[in-house]
This record gives structure tokens, sequence and C-alpha cells, in this order.
């Protein structure tokens, strides 16, 4: 059975951004000591633990998080047969953390990510800056050479349509890391002491037709403007392919966004991601993925949803069709992989049935 803890409210002197609007999703298969660091930023704000692998296993989450701890069992028993979507043994499963929020807003962090210091040695509250960038607009079809207009400090340049100025509605906030690259197998073996100790101060807009490498650890988003689009695919125990979980979210979600009108941003915040993982099993994973790319890429570069399509399911099923139709020729994986990307939508649906019924109502 899915465990719930509610923690006492902790005094503050000011109500935090979104604090009721929001959940924390964490994929995890160990205890979670490293919340304490994230204490003054996370408590007031409701978590949603995934644990991955054994769910024999107890997860030890330090007092006074209000939180619902997700095992395998309880994957099974809330989507019954339609829990295959949801991978094993593989941080993707964060995803069913997704579907089961109640919230507008969600933000994704991994158990290996620290708080970040800023050039000047503050505490970076990361979680606030991707509240900041997913409040504010983005500016997807003409790029600012002064990076994100609404920031304060910075606006529009010279040359910048008036027209364009009101921007698009932001619907994905994707931040970076300090210390250990979110580097593949290969770049990992060449450059085993790389660390990135760069802190560049921007947020920009991913341009519309333009793919980008999403990164799962450290990503907040619209649940309600681009949450069904957030699969993170089959990866993992019994899949031939594994690491590629957030990347094949980034393509989907992106296309969709470009069909949908809406913004993605890349930049601040900065997370210290305190842990290289093994080089050697991370190829393993890898290893049919870094071939398949090769055509994925082109697929997504190329891909077009049919105008009729105007709700992030429709896209989705849309998308779902082409990839079993052009991606199902490379390997009998992606028959599989559309498959699910049709039972995740349907099982988004039951979950969450006012977006089913605005759904339904926009194909009336």
């Amino acid at each position: 059975m899915a465990t719930t803890v509610t923690a006492p409210s902790p005094s503050a002197p000011s109500t935090p951004l979104l604090k009721d609007e929001l959940d924390i999703v964490i994929p995890t298969i160990r205890n979670l000591d490293f919340l304490e660091m994230w204490r003054p930023f996370f408590q007031p704000y409701h978590l949603i633990i995934v644990q991955d692998g054994d769910p024999s296993k107890t997860i030890n989450v330090p007092e006074g998080f209000d939180y619902e701890l997700y095992n395998r069992n309880d994957i099974n028993r809330i989507l019954g047969p339609k829990a295959s979507c949801i991978s094993f043994k593989d941080s993707a499963c964060r995803c069913f953390g997704y579907m089961v929020s109640k919230k507008k807003y969600v933000f994704t962090i991994d158990d290996d990510c620290f708080v970040a210091k800023d050039p000047s040695g503050k505490d970076i509250n990361a979680l606030e800056q991707h509240i900041k960038n997913l409040l504010s607009p983005s500016t997807p079809l003409f790029f600012n050479t002064l990076y994100d207009p609404y920031r304060e400090g910075a606006d529009f340049v010279r040359g910048y349509p008036f027209s364009l100025r009101e921007g698009a509605k932001t619907a994905v906030s994707h931040g970076l890391w300090l210390n250990i690259p979110d580097y593949d197998a290969p770049t990992q073996m060449v450059k085993p002491r790389e660390r990135n100790t760069r802190y560049v101060d921007a947020v920009m807009t991913v341009p519309k037709g333009t793919l980008f490498p999403m990164c799962g650890m450290n990503l907040g988003f619209d649940r309600e403007l681009i949450g069904p689009a957030m699969y993170f695919g089959l990866m993992g125990d019994g899949q031939p392919i594994g690491r590629y979980d957030d990347m094949w979210a980034g393509w989907c979600m992106k296309v969709i966004c470009d069909h949908l009108g809406l913004g993605v941003k890349t930049g601040l915040p900065y997370i210290w991601h305190s842990k290289a993982s093994n080089p050697f099993v991370n190829l393993k994973k890898e290893y049919k993925g870094i071939f398949w790319q090769e055509d994925i890429i082109p697929f997504f570069q190329n891909v077009t949803i049919p105008k009729e399509c105007d709700t992030v399911q429709k896209c989705y099923l849309a998308l779902s069709e082409q990839v079993r139709e052009k991606l199902g020729k490379i390997d009998p994986y992606f028959i599989k992989l559309a498959d699910a990307m049709v039972t995740w939508i349907e099982a988004w649906d039951e979950l969450n049935p006012s977006t089913a019924a605005v759904e339904n109502g926009k194909a009336n």
C-alpha cells in the first residue's frame, strides 16, 4: 500500500511560491538522506517518491516532510495491466509520479543532486528558479540575444518584433548541473576526470523547430500544459535500452510544444551533481541508443503532427502511430514502445478524468 506522511506546516516568514500547486517527484532505490540539504527549499512542498527495484525494501525519508511513497506493488495495484507502461529498475519510473500528481506543476530531481552554490557562495534555490522560469513566458519564435527578456535586468533587444513580445506559455524548465556533467558513456570514458565548473547566469528559450537533449535530473514543467507528453518510455529491466528515458520524453515533448505553440526554457537553475555513474555499465545500457539515435533524431526533426490535434493527448497518440510506422522498421522495440505510449495515455486519462473530459470535449 502506498505510504502517505503529512508533516506539520513549517513556520516561514512568507508563503513559498506555488506551495499548494506543485509536487516534487523523486525516483529512488535508497534512503533519502539528501533531502536534509534541500530541507530549507523543499519542506513546504508535497513530495511524491517513486521507489524503484525491490518493493520489500524500506526507504527512509527524513522527518518533517509531507510525502507519498509508491513502490512497484502500488504501481501494479493502481494501474493494473496498464502498469506495463511504467519502467522497472530504471529512473524512468519517475513518470508514474507525474501521472498520480494532482498539482498544476511538477519538479523532479534525482537523489544524487545536491544544493549548488552560485559564484558568490550563496545556496541556489533550484526550485524557486524553475518556478520563475515557468511563470514567465518563453520566446520560441524569435531569439533574443539577451536571452530571457523577462528576467530582471533584461529586456527585448533592438530589432525584436513587438508583435512577438507577449511570448508563449512556458511548458518546461530544464535546469543544468555543476560538478559531474551529464555525459554519455563514450564521453565519460575519454574524459573521466572532467567536471563542469562553469556557472553561466542565463536562461534561454529553445527555438521552435530545434531539438535538445533533455536531462530529467533537474526539471520542472507545467503538468496541465504538457503533462501527458512527459512519458519516459520503456527502459531498464527487460528492455534493450536504458538512459534514454528523459531523451525520449524531451524529443516527444518538444515537437508537441512546437505544434501547440508552447515554450521550453533551459539554463538556470544549477544543481550539484554529486556522483558519476559507471561508464561501462552506462555503455551497456546506451549501446543500441547511440546507434538508434542517428535515425531517431531525423525522425523527430521531420515529424508532422496533424493540424486537428489540438490537445497533448491527441498529439501524443498521433506521434505514437508514426513511431510505430517509421521507427518500427529499425527494431521491434519501437513497436512495443508505440504500444506503451498509447497505454500511457489511457492510464493518464483514467487517473486524470478532468483532463480526459477536456480532451473529449474538444473531440466533440
